[in-house]
C-alpha cells in the first residue's frame, strides 16, 4: 500500500484528459444512433404575450414529422429550481394558471419531433402562433414602482424577493463620519458561453424508465424537475450525464431535459414508438434560451473616521431577475453579503431587491451574486482610500474581517478566516508599492496624457462554500473494494457532475488517499441517478468540500470491512455540513454559511488613450484553497476563473432593449480570444485548512471571479485618473469617460 500523502497534494494527469484530447470522450451531442428522431423547439421570441392560439396543422403535415407537443400535452406544466414559476411550454391548455403567457423571449412554446434535423426544423418554421401583445417591462425601477403590469399572480409590484440588514443604527452615526462615499454603480448581464450548447439524447431503457442523456450540474435535481412535470415517479425516470462542455451555473436550470422525457413520454404512448430522440441548440438558441448573470443597481454609501476606521455602510440592491425565479433569491442573498466586502462595519442598512422584468431570465453563474456585491464594496473601498490619501492595502488590513469580528449579519464567521493573510501575500508576491500617487492623472485634460498609460489596482473577496441560509448541506458517496490478499480495485460511485473542473479527478484522489492506495486503482462510476443518491450540484465551489468528505468517509467504512476481511467491502456515507440559518426578515441576523474561501488580487493595465483599449498586463491572484487537492487543477481554476472575469469586466457587452437581445451570437457578443486575455498569471496557492473540509480542503473555483472588475476599474483610475462605476470597460466606455466621444452607452 501507498504511504499516507501519496495522492494528496499531488498534480496528477485528470482521468478525462486523454478523451478529451484525442476526441474519444462523449458530449451529449455527440451520440447517434441509426433509428434517430431530432427535436427542435418552438421559443416565443417575443418578449410578453399572451398565447391566444396554436396552429400546428401545416407542421404536422410536412413528411417527416412524427409529433408535435404544446402545452396541453405536459401532465403538469410548471416547473423551477426554486419555486415552480415557469411553464414547461406556453400555451392554451395549460394545466398553469397563467400558463399561456410568455414572459421572455426564451419562454418554449412547442416541441417538434421528425425524421431529421432539417424537417425539425422546417415544421418549427411553419407553425402558426396567435399572440396577444402585452406591456412590456424591462425597467428595473419602473417594475416595482407599483405602475408597472404585474409578472407574475401574487407577487406585489413585481418583487421576487426582499432581504434587509439592520445592524446598529447607521442614521445616528453619519455626522460622525470624517469621510462619506457615496456612489450608484451598475454591473451587466453576462453570457455563460459554453464550450456546448445545450444538448441530449433521449429513449426508453430495457427497465421501461425515460432515459436523458444531456450535460447539467446536479443529476438528482434533474431527475426530481422532470418527474414532477411528467407527473410520474422519480424511479421511473433516469438521468445520465456525458462529458458536460461547461456549465458555470447556467446549467442548474433546466434546458432541454424536460422536453426531451416528455417527447419519449408522448410518441411512445401514441405511436408505441422506442426510437431515441435527439436535439442539440444552435449557439443562438442557447444565448436566448438560458439564463445569464443578474444585471444589479447597487446604492452605496459609506462612511469613516479619518484614520480609515469603516462606521456605517447603507445599500440598496436592485437585482434583475428577468422573467422567473431561477435563484434570483439565493443569488441576492449573496450581494446582500459581499456589498459591503470582507471588512468591519458596526452599522450597516441594506435593502436587497430581486425584480421580476420581461428581460432574459438571470440565474446562476460563477461568483453568484459575489463579482456584483464585490464591484460596488472594492470600489467603495478603494475611492475611500483615495480620499483619504491612505494605501489601499493599508486600509483593507485596517478593517478587515478575522474570527472575532462580526459580519454584517451579526455573526462571526466560522471555520477560520484568513482573509488578512490572502491580502498580505498579494501584497507581497505584487510588490505593491502604494507611494501615495494613485489616479495622479488629471481627467480634466485627457488630451495632455501620453498614449500609453499604466495603472495597478487592488481588490479583495470572500465568498460562501456550499449551499446556505438553512439548507441542510449533504452529499453522498459509495465505495466498493474488490481483491484478494490486497485492494485490487476500488469503485467509486459519485454523483458529482465533472463540468470541466477536475471534480473527478479530485475525488479519486481523495478516495486513494483515504484507502492508502495508488489512483489508479480507483474506477469511476458517475452521474446516473440508476446507481447514484444525490451529491448535490456542481456549484457554490462545493463538490471539493462536500463531496470530498463523502467519499473519504464511504472510503473509510469500506477500508474497516476490509480489514475485518468482509471482501468485497461496500460502504456508503452520507455527509452533513454543519447547520446553517436563514436571514432573520428585520434584521438580517443569521449564521447564513458554514464555509468560506478567500481571495486577493492586484492588476496592472496599460491604457491606450487614443482608442480606449486596456491591455491587462499582470494579475497577481492569491487564493485560500485550506489543502490543495490537485495544485495543477487548481492553477487551471484561478486562470479560467481570471480570463472568464475578464470578459465580464472589459469585453462582453450584453445589449437587451425592450426585452429582445441585440447580441444573438458570438459576431456581436465577443468573448475573449488568446489575444485578449491578461499577459500573465500569477496564482498563489494559500492553504490555511478548514476544520470541517477533507484533510482540510475548502471551494475555490470562483474566488478569483470575485474581485477582478474592481480591481480592473481601480487600475484604469490608477492610469487615467478617471472612475468607472459601470462595466465592461470597453473602448468606448474608457473614451467617453475621457471625453473623446459623445456616443451614450
Amino acid at each position: 500500500m501507498a504511504e499516507n500523502g501519496k495522492s494528496i497534494g499531488k498534480s496528477i494527469k485528470r482521468l478525462d484528459a486523454f478523451g478529451k484530447v484525442t476526441g474519444q470522450t462523449l458530449y451529449p451531442g455527440d451520440r447517434n444512433a441509426d433509428d434517430v428522431l431530432w427535436c427542435k423547439i418552438l421559443f416565443a421570441g417575443r418578449p410578453h404575450g399572451r398565447i391566444r392560439r396554436i396552429d400546428t396543422s401545416k407542421a404536422k403535415a410536412l413528411p417527416g414529422v412524427i409529433d408535435i407537443l404544446t402545452a396541453e400535452d405536459v401532465p403538469i406544466n410548471q416547473y423551477g429550481l426554486q419555486i415552480p414559476d415557469q411553464p414547461v411550454l406556453c400555451g392554451p391548455g395549460s394545466t398553469k394558471k397563467g400558463g399561456d403567457v410568455v414572459r421572455f423571449v426564451g419562454d418554449q412554446v412547442a416541441i417538434i419531433v421528425a425524421e431529421t434535423e432539417k424537417i425539425a426544423a422546417e415544421a418549427r418554421d411553419l407553425i402558426k402562433v396567435d399572440f396577444q401583445n402585452l406591456p412590456v417591462v424591462d425597467d428595473l425601477e419602473f417594475a416595482m414602482s407599483g405602475r408597472a403590469p404585474q409578472l407574475h399572480p401574487g407577487v406585489l409590484n413585481n418583487v421576487a424577493e426582499y432581504q434587509r440588514v439592520r445592524k446598529g443604527d447607521t442614521n445616528a452615526v453619519w455626522d460622525g463620519c470624517n469621510v462619506i462615499i457615496e456612489n450608484v454603480y451598475q454591473t451587466p448581464f453576462q453570457e455563460h458561453a459554453y464550450l456546448q450548447p445545450e444538448a441530449g439524447t433521449a429513449f426508453i431503457d430495457d427497465d421501461g424508465r425515460i432515459t436523458v442523456r444531456c450535460a447539467g450540474q446536479w443529476t438528482w435535481e434533474d431527475q426530481q424537475q422532470i418527474a414532477h412535470a411528467l407527473d410520474l415517479p422519480p424511479d421511473k425516470i433516469r438521468v445520465i450525464y456525458d462529458a458536460i462542455g461547461g456549465a458555470f451555473g447556467g446549467r442548474e436550470d433546466m434546458s432541454v431535459q424536460i422536453v426531451m422525457a416528455l417527447a419519449v413520454l408522448r410518441t411512445y404512448e401514441r405511436y408505441g414508438n422506442r426510437r431515441p430522440l435527439k436535439i442539440i441548440w444552435s449557439r443562438e438558441e442557447s444565448i436566448l434560451g438560458h439564463c445569464k448573470r443578474h444585471p444589479m443597481i447597487i446604492y452605496s454609501k459609506w462612511g469613516a473616521k479619518s484614520d480609515g476606521t469603516l462606521i456605517a455602510a447603507d445599500t440598496r440592491i436592485i437585482s434583475d431577475g428577468g422573467a422567473y425565479m431561477y435563484t434570483s433569491n439565493k443569488v441576492l442573498g449573496n450581494a446582500v453579503l459581499t456589498c459591503t466586502g470582507p471588512y468591519e462595519f458596526p452599522n450597516v442598512t441594506i435593502d436587497a431587491y430581486a425584480v421580476y422584468t420581461n428581460n432574459m431570465v438571470s440565474g446562476a453563474f460563477r461568483g453568484f451574486g459575489g463579482p456584483q456585491g464585490h464591484f460596488a464594496a472594492e470600489l467603495q473601498m478603494n475611492k475611500l482610500a483615495e480620499k483619504l490619501g491612505m494605501d489601499p492595502v493599508e486600509l483593507r488590513l485596517k478593517n478587515v474581517l478575522d474570527e472575532d469580528k462580526l459580519s454584517v449579519v451579526g455573526t462571526t464567521i466560522p471555520g477560520g478566516v484568513s482573509m488578512e493573510q490572502v491580502i498580505r501575500k498579494t501584497a507581497w508576491h505584487s510588490n505593491w508599492n502604494y507611494g501615495g500617487k494613485r489616479g495622479e492623472n488629471s481627467p480634466d485634460y485627457p488630451e495632455e496624457l501620453p498614449r500609453f498609460v499604466k495603472g495597478q489596482g487592488f481588490a479583495a473577496g470572500f465568498k460562501n462554500i456550499g449551499f446556505s441560509f438553512g439548507y441542510q448541506e449533504n452529499s453522498w458517496a459509495e465505495v466498493e473494494l474488490r481483491g484478494g490478499g490486497e485492494i485490487e480495485e476500488a469503485v467509486l460511485r459519485i454523483a458529482g457532475a465533472d463540468v470541466g473542473q477536475g471534480h473527478h479527478t479530485a475525488m479519486a484522489q481523495i478516495a486513494a488517499e483515504a484507502l492508502e492506495i495508488e489512483v489508479d486503482k480507483i474506477t469511476l462510476e458517475v452521474s446516473d441517478t440508476a446507481f447514484t443518491q444525490s451529491s448535490g450540484s456542481a456549484s457554490a465551489s462545493r463538490l471539493t468540500m462536500m463531496a470530498g468528505n463523502a467519499v473519504k468517509e464511504a472510503a473509510e467504512f469500506a477500508l474497516r470491512k476490509w480489514r475485518r476481511e468482509e471482501r468485497p467491502a461496500t460502504a456508503e456515507a452520507t455527509w452533513l455540513a454543519p447547520k446553517t440559518t436563514p436571514f432573520d426578515p428585520h434584521t438580517g441576523y443569521s449564521v447564513p454559511n458554514f464555509a468560506y474561501g478567500y481571495v486577493a488580487e492586484m492588476v496592472e493595465v496599460t491604457v491606450d488613450t487614443e482608442t480606449g483599449f486596456i491591455t491587462v498586463d499582470r494579475v497577481v491572484c492569491a487564493d485560500d484553497v485550506g489543502k490543495a487537492i490537485n495544485p495543477e487543477q487548481i492553477v487551471g481554476q484561478i486562470e479560467g476563473c481570471i480570463v472568464q472575469a475578464h470578459g465580464y469586466a472589459i469585453l462582453e457587452d450584453f445589449r437587451m432593449e425592450k426585452g429582445r437581445v441585440l447580441t444573438p451570437s458570438f459576431s456581436t457578443y465577443l468573448i475573449p480570444g488568446v489575444y485578449d486575455i491578461p499577459k500573465h498569471v500569477e496564482s498563489i496557492i494559500v492553504e490555511y485548512p478548514h476544520p470541517d473540509g477533507p484533510f482540510g480542503a475548502r471551494g475555490m473555483a470562483e474566488m478569483p471571479y470575485l474581485p477582478y472588475a474592481a480591481a480592473v476599474a481601480s487600475a484604469v483610475f490608477d492610469a487615467i485618473g478617471i472612475w468607472f462605476d459601470q462595466f465592461p470597460l470597453t473602448p468606448e466606455r474608457v473614451l467617453r469617460g475621457l471625453g473623446k466621444v459623445r456616443s451614450r452607452i
